[in-house]
């Protein structure tokens, strides 16, 4: 009998959804934090994320379907048999990252955040002249489902968009240009604001270190949702501090939980969230999460092509094209 694990969290209409896939398993419940080692050796299904370390005593998993678009502590060696199929959580979290990225471009290019800081003082000051997302250039870095939906978002906002990706495709309608990573610095220095939604892999860690950050436009944002390893957390503290850079946005950090001595708690102009702009903060969320697990779960009992598979030499998704 399989025995499935599922650490995401269901409500009883996904459970009775899921149970209906395969109605001869065990499911159990359990939300993340309170898996124990003992549920990860039992299972023979996982659907949600669980602690790296417990994975080695799961001898009888032929199946892990995350609930995180990021995938490295899973496919560290020796954390999973490589004969273990492992698919990422790629399409539940555009929809609400992107709309996070947005609101973060507004905060930055038109100060709220000053006027926020002057509001707890009691401070009645015009900051000065703001940016427009009309007619400014957004480089994206990472057009999948998070940064392919910002994209949109963007260009619909009328900014003209340009993307960076890893695998070359064709370009879609919502940019204007798709270059590969070996052309970022040839791109930095046209972009207003730079998007960020790259996995964390060794090719991206401190991919904008502060000698990239120095070659975006004085005054340009710089948006990261994706791993905190793509910035150097000093290079970015140094550029913000040198007034090179008009603000940033960071949803994740080098370190998380972020440590209390870091200077980025100090940093100006700087929009810092403790990675919350995905998770399940959006109903939305929690539903796509159940249909890729479900689709997936399917695809495992019948056969058929597993939805976001990882490809665990590349450290990510496996193109499809």
């Amino acid at each position: 009998m399989r025995r499935i694990l599922v650490t995401i969290p269901v409500g009883e209409k996904h459970k009775e959804y899921l149970e209906s896939i395969d109605p001869q398993a065990e499911f159990v419940y359990c939300a993340q934090d309170k898996v124990t080692q003992e549920m990860v050796a039992e299972a023979t299904i996982i659907i949600g994320n669980v602690n790296p370390g417990y994975l080695k005593h799961a001898k009888d998993l032929t199946f892990m379907q995350l609930d995180s678009a990021g995938v490295e502590a899973f496919i560290a060696p020796g954390v999973l048999p490589s004969e273990v199929l492992l698919a990422n959580a790629t399409g539940a979290y555009g929809l609400a990252i992107s709309e996070y990225m947005v609101g973060s471009v507004f905060l930055l290019q038109k100060k709220f955040h000053l006027y926020l800081e002057n509001m707890s003082t009691q401070t009645w000051r015009d900051e000065g002249k703001v940016n427009s997302i009309a007619d400014s250039v957004t480089l994206v870095l990472g057009v999948g489902d998070i940064g392919g939906q910002f994209a949109r978002k963007m260009h619909a906002l009328g900014s003209r968009v340009i993307g960076v990706r890893r695998n070359k495709t064709s370009c879609p309608p919502y940019l204007e240009a798709l270059y590969q990573i070996d052309e970022l610095d040839d791109v930095l220095p046209k972009a207003d604001v730079v998007a960020c939604s790259l996995p964390g892999t060794p090719e991206t860690k401190h991919l904008l270190d502060k000698s990239r950050l120095l070659k975006m436009k004085k005054g340009a944002i710089v948006v990261n949702v994706g791993r905190g390893s793509l910035i150097p957390t000093q290079d970015l503290c140094d550029v913000l501090q040198e007034g090179h850079l008009g603000g940033a946005a960071i949803d994740v950090t080098e370190i998380e939980p972020l440590p209390k001595n870091s200077p980025l708690w100090h940093a100006p102009n700087l929009l810092l969230t403790p990675h919350i702009a995905g998770w399940y903060h959006v109903p939305q969320i929690l539903e796509t999460m159940v249909e890729i697990a479900g689709d997936n779960l399917k695809a495992v009992i019948h056969g058929g092509e597993i939805r976001n598979e990882v490809d665990f030499e590349a450290g990510y998704r496996k193109f499809k094209g």
